[in-house]
Parts: C-alpha cells; sequence; structure tokens
C-alpha cells in the first residue's frame, strides 16, 4: 500500500529590534505576496538553523546579524513548517532588498503590528515578538 507523505520545512527567523521597533519584510512569493513576515526563510541541506536564519536576513535585508537568543520554536500542525525564531542584533551592512523576493522592509511597533494582524503572513510572527517582549526586553 502506498502512503502519502507531507513535506515540511525547517524555517529560521529573527526579530530584529532598534528603538522599539520591529524589521518585518513585505513578501514578494506567490501565495503570500504582500503579507509581513520576519525575515527569514529555509534551512538549506548541510547548514544549521543559525547559520540558515543569517544567511536569510542577509538575503532578505542587506544586513549581517549576530544571534543572541533563541526566542520560541513553532509547530503549528503536521501540515505547517517547523519555525525557530531567534534574537538578533544588526552588525554590519544597509538596508537593501532583492526585489524578486522582498517587496519592501519597514520597522513596526508591536502595536502597529497587533493592528496590522490581517496582514502579517502567519499569526506566530505576532506571537514571537510577543515572547521576546516578554523575555528578553525590558521595556518599562
Amino acid at each position: 500500500m502506498e502512503k502519502d507523505y507531507l513535506k515540511v520545512f525547517v524555517v529560521a527567523s529573527v526579530i530584529l529590534e532598534r528603538d522599539y521597533r520591529y524589521l518585518l519584510v513585505q513578501e514578494a512569493k506567490e501565495g503570500a505576496y504582500g503579507l509581513w513576515n520576519l525575515p527569514g526563510g529555509r534551512v538549506e541541506a548541510g547548514e544549521s538553523i543559525e547559520e540558515a536564519a543569517s544567511r536569510e536576513v542577509k538575503e532578505e535585508t542587506g544586513y549581517s546579524v549576530n544571534l543572541t537568543a533563541k526566542v520560541a520554536i513553532f509547530h503549528e500542525s503536521h501540515e505547517h513548517n517547523i519555525k525557530h525564531v531567534f534574537a538578533g542584533e544588526i552588525s554590519d551592512g544597509d538596508l537593501a532588498v532583492p526585489e524578486d523576493e522582498i517587496i519592501d522592509a519597514q520597522w513596526f511597533s508591536f502595536a502597529e503590528m497587533d493592528e496590522m494582524r490581517g496582514q502579517l503572513r502567519m499569526p506566530w510572527v505576532l506571537d514571537a515578538v510577543r515572547i521576546y517582549e516578554e523575555k528578553f526586553k525590558d521595556f518599562n
């Protein structure tokens, strides 16, 4: 008997925060066109999750980053990719987005992200930033 298998990927994303604002990228991919997401993408064969996170940020934003903490892992169901979210600091580079992959990149406050939650790629984006603020930042 032949079985149907579902292919699920491992994805690595990075939260970049500056002056209480978070960098989001607006996707140009079919199926997610115009939606906002944390910079990140699939882990490729032969690289670690951390290497993928740093590579994807560089490809999507032009920034080199140092990862500072693992924020969370999200896996909503067997049909969804496994998402590893890191906190990072910009170490070098200037904001530059590849037009074939990213429409725009902008900094948003948590409140602005909450207001535009219908424009986010997935609800976990807002959840990741909420966890980051609770665990890793003192905004008082």
